[in-house]
């Protein structure tokens, strides 16, 4: 890019050197404005590191912490559900009531395989098999060990369609979290989107409560 233009973030590719989160080499970071169809703007970040090859795709809301929460109920119904497109922030958790699965805040969250994903692979043998603890070395247990693979067996279950009926729930605080509406612009008649206000407590955990945005000049 020649010195008088200028930079455009909705169509070029934003690149920066970082500290890899793995072994602190100097590694590049790309960063690109994205418009989500029916969503809003986000912006994807991915880091690779060259020396050990970490890899780290981060996506974050582009205008910020929605005024309101919101939850997202999909009923799976088809095998073909599972190819939506599904982007989960930082801040949103997602459960599957049926299988008693949640996970919280902070998990399955910024450290996406790819930006854009279904929700069976987002919780797959990879994230929950391949990678714990507790199927690797002297640390097994053969109990959880049991548990947690006849999980992942009732996921593939699904990913495979054997198994519908199901609901993935994606409750975001911030409002940042996106679900594909195959039917957009009309509504989905197997999503139930929830528009809610936020209570003080997860207003406190996200830093909120103590955040001044009026005459913050002021003592």
């Amino acid at each position: 890019m020649k010195d008088n233009e200028q930079f455009d973030a909705k169509e070029e590719v934003a690149t920066f050197e970082t500290n890899c989160p793995n072994c602190n080499d100097i590694c590049s970071t790309n960063m690109k404005v994205v418009d989500i169809p029916h969503f809003k703007e986000v912006i994807i970040m991915a880091t690779n590191c060259d020396k050990c090859g970490h890899r780290d795709n981060e996506v974050k809301g582009g205008s910020g912490i929605e005024p309101k929460g919101k939850k997202i109920t999909l009923k799976i119904t088809d095998v073909s559900d599972m190819n939506r497109d599904v982007l989960k922030s930082e801040t949103a958790s997602l459960s599957i009531p049926e299988l008693d699965f949640s996970t919280g805040m902070g998990t399955l969250g910024g450290n996406l395989w790819s930006c854009f994903t279904c929700p069976g692979a987002k919780i797959g043998k990879q994230k929950l098999k391949d990678s714990n603890p507790f199927f690797r070395g002297d640390s097994s247990e053969e109990n959880l060990k049991g548990k947690i693979g006849h999980f992942c067996d009732k996921i593939d279950e699904i990913i495979e369609g054997k198994r519908m009926g199901v609901h993935f729930v994606l409750d975001d605080a911030t409002g940042n979290s996106y679900l594909q509406n195959v039917y957009a612009p009309d509504d989905d008649p197997e999503m139930e989107i929830e528009i809610y206000d936020r209570t003080f407590d997860q207003n406190e955990e996200l830093g909120l409560n103590d955040m001044k945005t009026e005459n913050y000049e002021s003592s």
